[in-house]
Formats: C-alpha cells, structure tokens, sequence
C-alpha cells in the first residue's frame, strides 16, 4: 500500500467515526445503522446491548433514543491500524445524558473498532463500547425545549386538540413498533370499531376503560352490551364492594383483554395512562393477557413531559367535569402509568386514528 493510499483510508475511517457520532446525534438511525457492514455488530455491554445486522442496529438504536430527554456525543480522534481491506481502531467518546425516566450522567468511553473496505467504502464491521468512567451526579443544565427534538420537532406552540398529521402520526407509529407494541393508523373510529371486532374474539373477558373514545367511537357499548363477550365491567357494577371488594380487584387486574384509550401518546412510543382510582392500572400494565388502545390524534404529543403536561392541563379538567356530572365529585391523577415499552410482542396493539375523538 502506498503512503497516499494510506493516508486516504486514514481519512475515511476517521470521517466514518464522525458520521457515526453525527448520526446518533441527529437521531438518524437508518444512516447510522448503514455505516455497519450488511452483518456488522454494534455491542454494548454496559447498557447491555448486543445488535447483530443492519436491521438490529436501526430498531435497537431507535429503542434506546425514544428513552432520551436528550444526548451528547462527543467523538475524539483514536487510533487506526490499516491492514489491506481490513483495520482496527479506537475512538475516546464524551456523553451527556438524561432519560425521560430521570436517569442521566456523564461517561467518558472507548469504541473498539474493526472496520471492513466495501464497495460503498469503509464501513465498521464491529464497535465494542467499553465505559471507562461514569458519572450518575445530577446535571445541572437541561435542553432548551425549542431545540428537544430538532429537526424532528422545530419551534411551534403545541396543541392539545389538533389532529397530529400524517408525518407525525408515523414517526409515532415506527416508534411505538420499535418499542415492542403492534401499531396501526385507521381513518376514523369505525375503522377502529371494526379492528376492536376482529381482534377481540367472541367469548373472551374483555375491561373496558372508562374512557370517552371508546364510548363515542361506539366500542364501549360492543363490548359491553351486545353480549358477544364476558365483560367485566357489568359484571362488577353488580357486587357489592364492601363485601366483594377482593373478587373486583381480582376481575379488574386480569382479563384476557383490556380494552381502553390513554391520555397521550409521544413520538419517542410511549404511551400515558392516568387513573383517579388505580382500578384500570394494572390490567393495561401487563395484567391482562392482551392489551389494546384506541387513540385520537390529537392525544400525540413529542415527548413525555409534553404528554404529563396533557393529563394535568387539558385531559384532567375535562375528565373532572364528567366526573362531577356522573358521580358528584372531581377527578383527580392519583396514578399515572406510563408504558415505554412491550416486553412480551403481540400483548398490546395501539390503534392510531387520523381524527380527533374523546380528549
């Protein structure tokens, strides 16, 4: 190999290891993923992580973005050993982080490389992340709100009420799948009356939650009234709570299905339940065998604290005055869930509609 050569494959490894930073910094992780080779391995044992192909690499990393508040990546020149078509490296990284769930720090790390010649060019063939200092203290600075998600989400004043459009609704939608639940975007609320039919089978025991979706969208009363399925809600209207109080906790925490909506839904695939009595919060949290939400568009919100800043001014208040109407006293968020991800694939299907219903 000659000295010109060589010092061209030191550029472009080099600027490999600064597209990679710039990829995970812009949350672009189909660029990201396409700086590995076709069976390229991205491992991190710390986190722990072990993503294997182009198509890991790309779910993986957008798994681990939707957990972010926000990111910092900071890549500093290492060392490069060529070796014809092949070469081995290291990259000195600095990360600032916090998580939507209040984790954060500051980690100063090694990236052991192999990096592999192709056609479209260097590529790494394997990144092995080694942590070699971690800092967990609070962090004393935040992100701007104005620049949370950029480019994602520019500057704009966000609304409770208006229908997410089509972009944003299928961000949410990749983002949700990525984390584990199935998800689908409907026209309008018959399209989700007719989905609830086919995935919900006759006989089964089905909760509903109390919820203003599932009554308008005409659910509610499918499931509870038509006598298709063995719906708990009816069943514990009849027993006596101060003597049946176990036998409703029981039906309440584990049917075969939960069918409800949620106050919000983010962009990074989270969604946000909020209850004033606890009583629906463990069956959509993984009691009930299988799960299914109904949400309006205008319930997507970018982020969480978007989403907690949805229940306490716009769904709260709304939700307090039908309580008041029906049971004579406010409502109030006395448990909130909130669902980052689906552990077990295929439990819980999230129903995306491209209207506004309930609040």
């Amino acid at each position: 190999m000659n000295d010109f050569q060589a010092i061209a494959d030191r550029v472009e490894i080099e600027a490999l290891r600064g597209e990679f930073t710039d990829a995970a910094m812009m949350r672009d992780r189909p660029r990201l993923a396409a700086l590995f080779t076709p069976d390229g391995a991205l491992r991190m044992p710390n986190i722990p992580a072990e993503l294997l192909g182009r198509e890991e690499i790309r779910a993986g990393g957008e798994r681990l973005q939707s957990q972010w508040d926000f990111f910092v990546q900071t890549t500093h020149p290492g060392t490069i050993v060529l070796d014809g078509d092949t070469a081995t490296g290291r990259a000195y990284i600095q990360e600032l982080a916090r998580t939507l769930d209040g984790r954060q720090g500051l980690n100063y790390a090694v990236y052991h490389d192999r990096y592999q010649r192709t056609a479209e060019g260097w590529r790494f063939a394997e990144r092995v992340y080694e942590v070699r200092y971690l800092d967990t203290s609070p962090l004393a600075g935040t992100a701007p709100r104005s620049a949370q998600d950029s480019p994602a989400h520019p500057t704009q004043a966000v609304s409770f009420t208006d229908p997410a459009p089509a972009e944003r609704l299928e961000r949410t939608a990749a983002a949700l799948r990525a984390n584990g639940f199935a998800a689908e975007i409907l026209d309008d609320a018959a399209a989700a009356r007719r989905r609830v039919d086919d995935l919900v089978p006759e006989g089964s025991s089905v909760l509903t939650g109390a919820s203003e979706t599932l009554r308008l969208s005409g659910i509610d009363e499918d499931l509870n009234t038509s006598g298709r399925y063995d719906a708990i809600r009816p069943r514990v209207l009849t027993i006596d709570r101060a003597t049946g109080a176990d036998e409703i906790r029981k039906l309440l925490a584990t049917p075969e299905f939960v069918v409800n909506s949620v106050a919000a839904v983010t962009e990074t695939g989270s969604l946000v339940l909020a209850s004033g009595s606890g009583s629906q919060v463990p069956a959509n949290a993984g009691g009930a065998a299988h799960a299914v939400w109904i949400v309006g568009a205008q319930k997507v919100v970018p982020d969480l604290s978007t989403a907690l800043r949805r229940v306490e001014e716009h769904a709260l208040p709304l939700e307090s005055a039908r309580a008041q109407a029906v049971y004579g006293m406010p409502s109030a968020v006395n448990r909130l869930l909130v669902l980052n991800a689906e552990p077990r694939p295929g439990r819980g299907t999230v129903l995306l509609l491209r209207h506004a219903i309930g609040y």
